[in-house]
């Protein structure tokens, strides 16, 4: 039995005596065999329970919530106080058409300059092509969403023949992209275009419902107890927009990992690194924004699956304050932790790919009561100052630099080169970093993994019957037998937990404006060959990938991951910007100036496609 701990009020906190302790998560690398053998003995009906408990006691998880007596009552929402107004903004109307929201958001986009677009130099630096861009193209008859459609069509071909299987979507109809193109180079060419987004080739990730592709969760089975009647609300709006909706992306079934191992379909590759993972979950949406096939992607984010694979790919992943969007139509409908958002090339992009899919359900708007949603208005004087009087806060330590959160990453690449991003914020645009503490880093992962575990097994349950549950990948049994041991007073703990977590973090958001950290603490881990075929559990990568994300998720504050360079191996490196409640627009300002001016020149992916023009770069 436990000794019981009792912990202070988290007003009554001393936050100046807070120690960083580095700590890893406890717990088997497994794959083939090994990996086999451990599902059969963890889904046994004692010895199973008896590993699950050793597993968590390793990890502190019965003193952090069975043994310890926590002041705080339980938040089983996020819960946020009113926010102070953000400078230099333009505010979208929750209730409009889409379109016009992007139709603002383009307006607050500085000049665009259709330049590069027709230089044939292949010495000029690599860059993406943008939402805009297309529509120079578009508009300009040098191209149509039908011959790109062409482009594309002829890309994942090649990419479905690869062996090993390395799908990018796992629903797609050829034919079904023809046609929605056709619709969109029509309306170019009778100038009746619906927005800025329309004939921009988009893609859904296999959680999100999107007529007529069934929802699998990339899963074998889930098409089969759920039917896609109508698509989910954000796909909705995009497609009145005129995105072209081009397929389904491969994920980590059922959201349920970090690394995007897929053994069902075959796992996605890093564009960057072919013989490395994508991250997860969203992998499918991140790697096929990174070769160059979609402007955009949707992806979903529980525990860091828009950032991470953003992050190990390369691109931009921006998660939304919880309640944001309206997440009906997901697979993850319910809970208290994931949102919908965005995974695109740019950060402006990023901008008008959120303005269209905005807008909280009406119960979200009741429960939560949602700031306005606001844009940064690129093109004023008064943005450029705005992006100078950001205030950043860095968790460090002075006292020894080795203990610090945002040092604590697998390579000191990733620090240094995030530290650099840093120093170029005060040098060009006079950003002030100020050193702040966040108390029980540990409780807020080991409350986020009850919530998220918990949440995604009740939702899940009611679909396990016929022995369904059998047909699921191992790594994601383990997982599921895991989130079984947890009780209700686990989860009632954790909620806890996030109460006093929510008032640290509020008290830090009253020195600064940003909390800045790297966006992973590892860059794209190695794909085993044999976790091709079987899958793998890898504890210490997932603690690796997720440890600076989970605040986003179990507080529910808008975060994003924008790209800062790459380590010595050309593996890309994100750095995470974690912003107040309801406060996108100021992330989106300070991701926008980072892409500007402080991330220097990116590198083309090893797998990369110019679909736009016509030929593979």
């Amino acid at each position: 039995m436990g000794k019981k701990r009792v912990l202070l009020p988290a007003s009554e906190v001393d936050m100046t005596a807070v120690k960083y302790t580095p700590q890893r998560i406890q717990g088997p690398h497994l794959t083939g065999c090994w990996l086999k053998l451990f599902v059969m003995l963890a889904e046994a009906p004692i010895i199973g329970s008896m590993i699950m408990i050793l597993l968590k006691n390793k990890n502190r998880s019965s003193e952090m919530l069975k043994n310890t007596v926590i002041p705080e009552d339980p938040m089983f929402k996020p819960e946020f106080p009113p926010q102070e107004s953000e400078p230099a903004v333009v505010c979208l109307e929750e209730d409009g058409k889409p379109e016009e929201r992007v139709e603002l958001a383009l307006q607050c986009l500085p000049d665009y300059n259709p330049g590069c677009i027709q230089i044939a130099d292949s010495s000029a630096p690599f860059r993406y092509w943008k939402i805009r861009d297309y529509a120079y193209a578009y508009r300009s008859k040098l191209t149509t969403p039908s011959q790109v459609a062409e482009n594309f069509i002829s890309a994942i071909e090649e990419f479905n023949n690869k062996n090993p299987l390395a799908p990018l979507l796992i629903s797609y109809d050829p034919g079904e992209v023809r046609s929605q193109a056709a619709a969109s180079t029509q309306r170019f060419k009778e100038g009746s275009e619906l927005s800025i987004l329309d004939g921009i080739f988009m893609a859904v990730k296999d959680d999100i419902d999107c007529c007529p592709h069934p929802s699998k969760g990339g899963t074998t089975w889930f098409h089969e107890v759920h039917e896609v009647k109508k698509d989910a609300v954000c796909v909705s709006r995009l497609r009145s927009c005129g995105a072209v909706l081009v397929g389904k992306t491969n994920m980590h079934e059922l959201g349920l990992g970090t690394t995007g191992n897929n053994a069902n379909f075959g796992t996605t590759r890093n564009p960057h690194a072919p013989d490395r993972y994508t991250g997860g979950s969203s992998s499918g949406s991140a790697a096929i924004v990174a070769s160059g096939l979609c402007s955009a992607a949707l992806g979903t984010d529980g525990g860091g699956s828009i950032r991470i694979p953003s992050s190990l790919c390369g691109v931009v992943g921006l998660k939304t304050t919880y309640g944001r969007t309206d997440m009906k139509g997901l697979l993850y409908r319910g809970g208290t932790v994931a949102i919908v958002g965005s995974i695109t090339a740019s950060v402006e992009d990023a901008i008008l790919v959120y303005a269209a899919i905005l807008g909280s359900s009406p119960a979200e708007r009741v429960s939560l009561k949602p700031d306005l949603p606001c844009l940064p208005n690129l093109t004023s004087c008064e943005s450029w100052y705005a992006v100078g009087s950001l205030r950043l806060g860095k968790y460090t330590e002075f006292l020894d630099f080795l203990l610090q959160w945002f040092n604590d990453v697998f390579s000191t690449e990733i620090s240094d080169k995030c530290e650099d991003i840093l120093n170029q914020l005060s040098e060009k645009h006079g950003c002030e970093t100020i050193e702040v503490v966040i108390p029980e880093l540990p409780e807020m992962r080991t409350a986020h993994i009850v919530s998220v575990g918990s949440e995604a097994l009740s939702e899940l349950n009611p679909d396990f019957e016929d022995g369904k549950s059998t047909r699921l990948t191992y790594d994601t049994r383990i997982n599921l037998a895991l989130f079984r041991t947890f009780t209700a007073s686990d989860y009632v703990a954790a909620q806890c937990l996030r109460r006093r977590l929510m008032y640290y973090h509020m008290e830090i958001f009253k020195k600064v404006d940003i909390i800045v950290t790297p966006t992973t603490g590892m860059t794209a881990p190695i794909i085993s060959p044999i976790a091709l075929k079987v899958g793998e559990t890898n504890f210490h990568v997932s603690g690796n990938l997720m440890r600076f994300v989970l605040a986003g998720n179990l507080l529910g504050f808008p975060a994003i991951s924008v790209p800062v360079g790459y380590d010595k191996q050309g593996l890309p490196i994100g750095m995470q910007l974690i912003g107040r409640p309801w406060c996108e627009a100021s992330i989106l300002r300070l991701a926008a100036a980072i892409e500007e001016n402080c991330a220097g020149p990116k590198k083309k992916p090893v797998q990369f496609y110019d679909i736009l023009k016509g030929n593979q770069l």
